[in-house]
């Protein structure tokens, strides 16, 4: 590739705290909503008893292993490391007035080992889990008073990393409440559209008062939000499949048009209709929705179909979400399909609909990597995906797309939050640990470790129009 990636373009890799921290009731930590996921989010909810197998309660044990770690991130070239706070590290239970200084401490000495080695940390607030306490006792965000043990928690991470951190997000693929109410706002999963929608609301509320506080904690800082990028094509040139298309690309639109333009847009109102929601929605809501993000981030992992015919049969699996396979694709082991200039098109997409910088946060391929008779894991796979995602990503930046960076999911092996499996694996760093929890947690380095080292240092330039 010809095209060097500008000088500013942050280059790493996206984790979060319940997928790799482990130690996950050490220092005074409460018990998460993803300590109640065993199976991962597309499993049941199994409430614990003491002893209770949780591949997570260790996961790849980052807790205590992020200097090896974050030192192996540095020999890649990391300019960026996107990780989570665990919000039950700070506050365990979620409801009380004062933070939990262990958990505290914990983060400061993960963010000190960044700077260490000059990597900008990039910290999302929530990312699939929340105190289980709040779950419990106010059933998730269908409850207004957990605005305020947000933006409470929200504050006290602000004002102690503001020295730090000066990149920061809200909540990870924020829309994922549509498809699995319980994993994105501690609802339970057989909740009306009434209350999940509240809840949702509450959420965007949530979010937007944490957008101020950032701003009036870390003038200097910068905030955005997350999606997961769903993004549907039309099955057919059929104008009801286009109509459809717009719809269902809508569904998930809807939060980016309120974090970006402070108002929730006019489309909305015949959904809400269509479904019986009236929402509660007060002036201060009104108010404190205007605090707008400064950038928009998302994951990208698929595109999929949108078609008008209800007997439609050609499903394509998805987290969470039941897709219409692209008959035009290919699909990974999870039978997720790949579509590269797919994320060209989503970029362009994005930046005409809100002309604010947008940042890839996740990208990633799970497969079942292999240790070969020498010790090595060929992932010759990965490669090829991540170069045709990222050729594309530079194309995009070519056409006028304002993109800050990319990290790739999963940088090293991490827990699967749709399946809870250590099989499913993402990283340039093999680490060796199986579904039940055997393993050595040894880390290795895999094929695409050297080659993303390369990438980086090349800004880009080595890429590959047809793959390897």
């Amino acid at each position: 590739m010809s095209f060097r990636f500008p000088d500013s373009f942050m280059w790493g890799g996206a984790t979060a705290a319940n997928q790799i921290e482990g130690s996950h009731i050490t220092d005074g930590k409460g018990l998460s909503t993803a300590d109640v996921q065993p199976y991962g989010a597309m499993g049941d909810i199994v409430y614990r008893q003491k002893g209770d197998f949780n591949i997570k309660d260790v996961a790849i044990d980052f807790y205590n292993r992020y200097p090896e770690d974050i030192a192996l991130f540095a020999e890649m070239g990391f300019t960026c490391l996107r990780v989570s706070i665990a919000w039950s590290r700070i506050f365990p239970n979620g409801d009380e007035t004062e933070p939990n200084e262990a958990g505290l401490a914990y983060y400061d000495r993960i963010f000190d080992e960044l700077i260490k080695y000059s990597i900008t940390p990039l910290v999302t607030l929530s990312h699939y889990e929340m105190p289980l306490n709040l779950a419990e006792k106010y059933q998730g965000w269908a409850s207004r008073t957990v605005i305020d043990f947000f933006e409470r928690y929200s504050k006290i991470v602000f004002d102690r990393y503001k020295n730090k951190v000066k990149y920061w997000l809200t909540f990870n693929e924020i829309n994922v409440s549509l498809h699995d109410p319980f994993t994105g706002s501690g609802l339970p999963r057989n909740c009306d559209e009434q209350t999940r929608f509240q809840a949702i609301h509450h959420q965007l509320v949530g979010s937007a008062k944490a957008v101020k506080a950032c701003h009036d904690i870390i003038p200097d800082g910068k905030i955005g939000n997350m999606m997961l990028g769903a993004l549907q094509y039309p099955l057919t040139c059929k104008p009801d499949d286009m109509m459809k298309m717009l719809t269902q690309n809508r569904e998930w639109l809807m939060f980016g048009d309120v974090q970006v333009r402070g108002y929730y847009p006019s489309y909305i109102a015949r959904k809400f209709t269509e479904l019986g929601v009236e929402l509660d929605i007060t002036d201060d809501d009104r108010d404190a929705l205007r605090a707008t993000v400064d950038f928009v981030s998302f994951s990208y992992y698929m595109s999929s179909c949108a078609s008008a015919d209800p007997t439609e049969l050609a499903k394509a699996s998805g987290n969470m979400m039941n897709l219409i396979a692209n008959p035009y694709l290919k699909a990974s082991e999870w039978g997720w399909q790949i579509d590269p200039i797919g994320l060209r098109y989503i970029l362009n997409f994005l930046y005409d609909r809100y002309q604010l910088p947008l940042f890839i946060v996740e990208n990633g391929l799970g497969a079942k990597d292999v240790v070969d008779e020498n010790g090595n894991i060929e992932d010759g796979y990965r490669i090829q995906y991540l170069n045709d995602h990222l050729y594309q990503v530079g194309e995009a930046i070519q056409d006028g797309v304002e993109v800050m960076g990319y990290t790739s999911w999963g940088p090293i092996d991490l827990v699967s939050v749709s399946t809870g499996q250590m099989s499913k694996r993402y990283g340039f760093i093999y680490v060796d640990r199986d579904n039940e929890g055997n393993g050595t947690l040894e880390r290795k380095k895999k094929k695409s470790f050297n080659w993303y080292k390369d990438i980086i240092k090349s800004k880009g330039e080595r890429l590959k129009i047809n793959g390897i």
